[in-house]
């Protein structure tokens, strides 16, 4: 299983639109993708401003399928939201569930194939 933190910004113009907008914009292009791939990849979100200043949010996004992680990404990339400036990714980190342990089991019944 990998868990992927990806940190993002909304810009000041997104901010500035009527909430009204911003769910409408957010309920046309990001929760048909979340919904698309929700059978390959899971999705939490959440709000981080008031805690550091890297970046406003981040999802977490869980999947054992590291290919439909990456075109979720590409197509949230490809939708307006990003397009039109009004977000931006700010850091993505990776990791394996239990990827000590899995190397250690592995490494006791012999080399990977």
């Amino acid at each position: 299983m990998y868990m992927v933190m990806l940190g993002y910004s909304f810009s000041p113009q997104w901010l500035a639109l009527p909430r009204s907008e911003r769910q409408r914009l957010k309920a046309a292009h990001i929760t048909p993708l979340v919904e698309k791939y929700a059978d390959r990849v899971r999705v939490r979100f959440f709000d981080a401003e008031a805690f550091q200043t890297r970046f406003s949010d981040f999802a977490l996004m869980e999947t054992e399928d590291l290919t439909a992680y990456y075109y979720l990404v590409e197509e949230i990339r490809d939708s307006p939201l990003v397009g039109q400036g009004y977000l931006t990714f700010q850091d993505i980190v990776l990791g394996i569930e239990d990827g000590h342990g899995r190397f250690e089991r592995d490494l006791a019944t012999g080399p990977a194939a």
